[in-house]
């Protein structure tokens, strides 16, 4: 039987790069993980579909950029306590449109403790962000909620095995550049094999040539499909391929990958979000950094991050190196705090237009 704890020596090895290293569309992303791994493809498959038969790798996939194919924000929810379980559940059983689905508190009561509750959500295109989370929020018992769309983009990734052993401070040699987001229209053919290519593989599609089915699901041939895919990767609609590890929950053998998950909050001068965020988002701890406005209920914050570690004094110690770094580049923080995670559950949203028109009827069957 073959290892399948994500800190067995071989699996850390493809993992430190199937994570979050392949970047774009690959035609062969398995072998593109074994030459960069210096594991054998065969053995790179095996342990991967191991992996994921076992709960250690949650998906396989193809990932997105889908802030450019779909309207999306990061929402604080204003839940009352004794509806707040049922809220998580409902926004994440019954919403497809919902990815991350997180309670967060914080060390102390201040501003914006009351959202306890927050989700990532992306509506298509022609579909309005504000009123879907006015049909949730009603739907889940909110008394209020903030939207907070990304305005830009310095850091998406996991590598959650790869940041296990970085050392607070330790950074990129330049800022991090700022990803814009801005809307993409697609084709319908495009849209086919898009919506074939972000499906997640099964353990049986983890094989040579793995997208010849996918091709095939898609109407197409498997050079036009290689076309289309290679077309929308030059248009920054292609994220990575990834393997993503249940970092929230232990494995089946009682192993975690992380304990903690921290977003971070700092408020900086307006017209100096780009500079912020690019000094902030080139620490090699974050796997998010974001532009982001948290509004009045959220003293103004403007660079959101995410971090992730088994121990809370040690994110702590990251934040502080990030701190001390910005005052270091005279960049003012006005305020700053950090929101922790507690029972998270995560998704892919979708983001098809389709799917979105059939999920609307089925809440709303008097508007359909």
């Amino acid at each position: 039987m073959l290892p399948v704890e994500h800190n067995d020596p071989i699996n850390e090895k493809i993992l430190a790069i199937s994570e979050d290293k392949i970047e774009g569309f690959v035609r062969e992303p398995f072998q593109e993980i074994a030459e960069r791994s210096g594991v054998d493809a065969d053995v790179v498959m095996a342990r991967i579909a191991a992996m994921l038969r076992a709960g250690t790798i949650r998906r396989v996939r193809q990932t997105l950029l889908a802030t450019n194919l779909a309207d999306g924000a990061l929402v604080a929810w204003k839940v009352p306590k004794e509806k707040i379980d049922a809220a998580f559940d409902f926004m994440f059983q019954r919403d497809p449109f919902s990815g991350h689905v997180v309670l967060r508190s914080t060390d102390t009561l201040t501003a914006g403790s009351d959202y306890k509750l927050w989700t990532t959500v992306k509506v298509p295109h022609g579909f309005s962000l504000e009123e879907h989370c006015g049909l949730l929020g009603g739907k889940a018992g909110a008394e209020r909620f903030r939207i907070m769309p990304a305005k830009g983009i310095f850091t998406l990734g996991v590598g959650h095995v790869r940041r296990k052993t970085i050392e607070p401070g330790s950074r990129a040699e330049s800022p991090a550049k700022m990803i814009e987001v801005r809307a993409v229209e697609l084709s319908e053919r495009e849209w086919k094999v898009l919506l074939a290519l972000k499906r997640e593989f099964v353990p049986e599609e983890i094989r040579p040539t793995p997208w010849a089915s996918r091709a095939n699901e898609s109407g197409v041939s498997l050079e036009e499909f290689y076309c289309v895919a290679e077309e929308l990767n030059a248009r920054k609609i292609i994220g990575r391929f990834s393997t993503f590890l249940e970092h929230v929950k232990p494995s089946a053998g009682g192993v975690r990958v992380t304990r903690f998950n921290a977003l971070f909050h700092w408020a900086v001068p307006p017209g100096r979000e780009i500079e912020a965020g690019g000094e902030v988002g080139r620490h090699h701890i974050l796997t998010h950094c974001y532009w982001r406005e948290g509004g009045p209920e959220f003293r103004n914050v403007n660079i959101m991050a995410v971090a992730h570690g088994t121990a809370k004094m040690r994110l702590l110690e990251h934040k502080a190196a990030i701190d001390a770094h910005l005052a270091a580049k005279n960049i003012p923080v006005s305020y700053t705090n950090v929101f922790w995670g507690g029972r998270s559950e995560i998704k892919p949203s979708e983001i098809s237009p389709m799917l979105y028109r059939e999920w609307l009827g089925e809440m709303t069957p008097q508007a359909a």
